[in-house]
């Protein structure tokens, strides 16, 4: 039987994952909440499938991906996430994920992302093409949050929820000019002048919840 590992630090969500794993054939192999256990449980159990968040302690799920590319683990990835930006889409796949699906889809949904995604397909959510003209601003936004580095990314979450330089700095473990440093590119790639104005861009693209 193939197996799953399930990676989300919601309980209520790790349930109804575990559900349709379970009708979709899968034996749930393990589950946890945070990245750090996930990675070590991965090479431990080698699940077919894991579904991962995006969102959790200790690492999160974008540094999953990539140590997971590094360790070279014939894993295949479906993300699930409540950060449905088409920038966070990107990124996922271009760190080794197959599918990426939102929270806010239904069951049959993730039945149909994970049956997909062990096919070998590419699965994205709500990722389209065709906005309307008042995505215009949010594609835009999209372009320049590709100009980020995976920690200045983190920087700018850790920012605007409202956390200190020091408080990221021991999150990320670097030194708070590190950090410093981070925050400074971080606004001037994006061409922001001040935290209240990042925050109302992170907020516009789904940064935060």
């Amino acid at each position: 039987m193939r197996k799953a590992l399930i990676v989300d630090d919601h309980p209520f969500i790790r349930r109804i994952v575990r559900t349709v794993l379970e009708q979709s054939n899968f034996q749930v192999a393990a589950e946890t909440d945070n990245g750090a256990t996930a990675l070590d449980l991965a090479r431990f159990h080698l699940p077919h499938l894991i579904v991962l968040d995006l969102s959790m302690p200790k690492l999160d799920g974008l540094e999953v991906l990539k140590r997971l590319h590094i360790l070279g683990l014939p894993i295949k990835v479906l993300v699930l996430t409540s950060k449905g930006a088409p920038y966070f889409a990107d990124r996922c796949i271009r760190a080794g994920a197959i599918g990426f699906i939102e929270k806010t889809e239904d069951v049959d949904a993730l039945s149909k992302a994970i049956n997909q995604v062990m096919n070998g397909q590419t699965y994205l959510s709500n990722v389209d093409a065709n906005l309307p003209p008042q995505e215009c601003q949010k594609m835009n936004d999209v372009e320049l949050l590709k100009t980020l580095s995976d920690r200045e990314l983190h920087t700018l979450q850790y920012l605007v929820s409202g956390m200190s330089n020091k408080q990221i700095s021991q999150i990320m473990l670097l030194s708070e000019k590190t950090v410093s440093t981070y925050k400074i590119r971080v606004m001037a790639k994006l061409n922001i002048k001040s935290v209240v104005y990042l925050a109302e861009f992170a907020k516009r693209n789904n940064l935060i919840a």
